[in-house]
């Protein structure tokens, strides 16, 4: 069984070094690269002001996190239902970064996530597969068809959700050749791929008009005329 989990985060700020902390955890398993529902979601109390540039780019507010749990009360639950699994994380040295630092001031006794999971970081893969394209979640759901038109701001498991479904297109689309349609009463039902007999009438052949022959000529002449190539190498 492949079970991975694909993660993401929002915090106060930009380095833990600072003293930043991490706000909300989300979390979406996906086993056997199916999406199981048995996600994990949570905002934390971080004891400190939100920087204003943060706030603007996940919309959570200090009063929001005022009764929300710390990241100590949490930390056993989210380490047993990330343990075993491969995290995928979208510039995962910053997420990784900000994971590690809350267990340490939990004590050594925590270990790092990687003592816990196998880390992928997705925006390497995505760098190695697009080299000097643009390779931010928006433009890698622009590049596959992922719609986040939903996103006005950065959420953990909304980005979680959308990352999943870029991973998923990325790496491979489709685990199967099975294709979902819903039947008449809105239920989904599978229909595997339809393949054609290999004895069967030929295709007809439609030759073209004259008027279509002269429109043709008169195109191939103009691109003969343009490259400085003889005719012969266009017809």
């Amino acid at each position: 069984m492949s079970r991975q989990i694909v993660l993401d985060t929002e915090t106060t700020g930009l380095e833990p070094s600072e003293g930043h902390r991490i706000i909300e955890i989300g979390c979406v398993e996906m086993i056997n690269r199916r999406l199981t529902g048995n996600n994990f979601h949570q905002y934390l109390q971080p004891d400190r002001e939100i920087d204003a540039g943060a706030i603007e780019v996940h919309g959570i507010s200090n009063e929001f996190l005022a009764d929300k749990p710390r990241f100590a009360e949490v930390a056993a639950s989210l380490l047993d239902y990330l343990r075993g699994a491969e995290l995928i994380i979208h510039n995962a040295a910053f997420d990784v970064g900000f994971l590690n630092h809350e267990l340490a001031q939990l004590g050594a006794d925590q270990g790092r996530v990687e003592d816990h999971c196998q880390v992928t970081d997705s925006l390497v893969l995505a760098r190695k597969k697009h080299p000097g394209q643009r390779n931010s979640l928006d433009a890698l759901c622009k590049r596959y068809e992922v719609n986040n038109s939903h996103r006005d701001l950065h959420g953990a498991l909304l980005d979680a959700e959308i990352l999943a479904q870029v991973y998923l297109a990325m790496t491979g689309g489709q685990k199967s050749l099975q294709l979902q349609q819903e039947d008449s009463e809105g239920e989904q039902q599978s229909t595997r791929i339809r393949r054609l007999p290999s004895q069967r009438p030929p295709l007809p052949v439609i030759p073209p008009s004259a008027e279509e022959l002269q429109l043709h000529q008169r195109q191939v002449q103009a691109l003969a005329e343009s490259t400085g190539l003889p005719i012969a190498e266009w017809g």
